[in-house]
């Protein structure tokens, strides 16, 4: 069994700031790529930003210089630092995983989610 949960989200001004947590755990030999997706209510779930294992990191433009993707491989966790929020960024967070289970199955894992609401 793999979980993925994350944590952070929540209530802020425009322009305020948040960080997201997501940790892995179960049987896991290794995490490929990491990454944020978000789903606003009435839209289609979109890719925020991920990361590989070695640290190589990719953003969609409606993010890039606002927020900032990391991860700690020892401990199974990627963050997710975002700053000049604005309220289109609005939306249900959830991260996920592509990874090697100890069983040697490949898979793609998801979190349930956390709200990030940006409002004044």
């Amino acid at each position: 069994q793999v979980q993925l949960v994350e944590s952070g989200g929540g209530l802020v001004q425009p322009g305020g700031s948040l960080r997201l947590s997501c940790a892995a755990s179960g049987s896991i030999f290794s995490i490929r790529t990491m990454g944020w997706y978000r789903q606003a209510p009435g839209k289609q779930r979109e890719l925020v930003a991920t990361i590989t294992s070695g640290g190589s990191t990719n953003y969609a433009d409606s993010v890039k210089g606002r927020f900032t993707i990391s991860r700690d491989n020892a401990k199974n966790t990627v963050y997710l630092q975002m700053n000049s929020l604005k309220p289109e960024d609005t939306a249900v967070y959830l991260c996920n995983a592509d990874l090697l289970t100890t069983s040697f199955s490949i898979g793609t894992y998801w979190g349930q989610g956390t709200q990030v609401t940006v409002s004044s």
